[in-house]
């Protein structure tokens, strides 16, 4: 599966050799490490818009876009800086879709990105340091800031009646940046924070981080991790001593692979993780299904993906250029329209549709599946689904 993910040559989603014309747009993202068992349909989701895009026929200049994937491994920022100056060097990529998780992204941004002018829109980077980052106008993310989740984690846990909590959090710019922000908004909503730890990912035990974590105590313990690291190695250690048994999941945590490995003592547990209320979200999770029966188009991060994807190939039809300081000043032309709110809505599997009226010279208001609207400084506003694990699965039980 993992040499599938991460094909070495460009995945071309038309028949016919690779011309002067083709544009290569880069997917980096964690095929290995913390995030694995998400990435896969956060890959497909970009090589569904790219498809969408070539099917139209609507690029300017004969333009056929292709998706060439890399693995940023998530934690590993060596090994994503390296991967994405491939991307640039050797496959010409002319954007990026990642990174993924905040840390390697940074690094990217700063050591890669920036040099080389290369655009670059997160679908799941979610540190609040990403939103002050020095960036040249190259960097976007249609994943809300942790800042926003940290408020919204609160209220869920408020809203059940918590009153103390314990959390642990990654060693990582992710990690460190969610447990600030849930720490800082459950106290000022009068909930006790007993113990603000962290935890590295990687290890094969973690009954020591338990143990300090039990002393302290707590209603629940909130991990703020990885779902497939460090994370679910808290979860699991926790239940091993019965040290917590409900446990608040921020969006980091979310995905079916966990109630999968820990079984039914995840059950009563909950958190949340970015969603859609955009009309095009349902058009969507369609497309996905009929793109590839075993493409689960809501997994975490999956629609932010397609959606970053799509905003690269628009915001190139709008310049009439693949060059990223030319085109990265079209992002937020054609995510948000124009001010008097005269832009075309463009949903979900319209970016054929979106590529004709930019040619004609029409204003668009690029809504996709997650309703992208951006910030002054290219975060994006969001909507999250709270969620429970019941009878070993999330079921969704709220939007906030």
């Amino acid at each position: 599966m993992k040499k599938l993910l991460l094909a070495a040559s460009a995945f071309a989603l038309t028949a016919g050799a690779a011309a002067a014309e083709d544009v290569k747009i880069g997917t980096l993202l964690g095929a290995t490490g913390p995030i694995e068992s998400i990435a896969p349909n956060m890959f497909t989701a970009v090589d569904m818009a790219v498809k969408e895009a070539n099917d139209s026929g609507k690029a300017a200049n004969g333009w056929v876009f292709q998706s060439v994937r890399a693995d940023s491994t998530c934690i590993d920022s060596a090994v994503a800086q390296a991967a994405a100056e491939r991307l640039v060097t050797s496959d010409g990529v002319k954007g990026i879709v990642g990174a993924d998780c905040s840390g390697v992204t940074r690094a990217v941004l700063t050591n890669v990105a920036m040099p080389n002018g290369i655009v670059m829109i997160s679908p799941s980077a979610t540190s609040p340091a990403l939103s002050t980052d020095p960036d040249d106008g190259l960097f976007f993310r249609t994943v809300p800031s942790d800042a926003r989740e940290g408020v919204i984690m609160c209220e869920v846990l408020r809203d059940r009646g918590i009153k103390s909590i314990a959390i642990s959090y990654s060693n990582s710019d992710y990690g460190k940046g969610q447990a600030e922000a849930i720490d800082t908004n459950c106290k000022e909503m009068g909930i006790t924070v007993t113990i603000n730890a962290s935890h590295d990912d990687g290890k094969a035990d973690y009954s020591a981080e338990v143990a300090a974590l039990a002393a302290a105590g707590g209603d629940v313990l909130v991990v703020a991790g990885y779902i497939d690291q460090g994370g679910k190695g808290i979860i699991q250690a926790a239940l091993d001593t019965g040290a917590f048994s409900v446990f608040g999941l921020p969006a980091g945590m979310y995905g079916q692979s966990l109630p999968d490995n820990i079984g039914p003592g995840l059950n009563g547990s909950f958190g949340q993780h970015p969603t859609s209320t955009a009309e095009g979200y349902q058009i969507y999770l369609d497309m996905a299904t009929a793109f590839d029966p075993s493409f689960d188009g809501s997994t975490n991060f999956a629609a932010q993906s397609y959606d970053a994807a799509a905003l690269l190939m628009l915001a190139m039809q709008a310049a009439n250029s693949t060059d990223g300081k030319v085109y990265k000043d079209k992002i937020m032309e054609v995510a948000n329209g124009p001010a008097d709110g005269s832009g075309v809505k463009i949903k979900a599997g319209e970016i054929g549709k979106a590529l004709e009226l930019i040619a004609a010279g029409t204003a668009i208001d690029y809504d996709g599946a997650t309703g992208v609207q951006f910030l002054d400084n290219g975060d994006s506003s969001g909507t999250y689904s709270e969620d429970e694990v019941k009878d070993g699965k999330f079921e969704s039980v709220g939007i906030r």
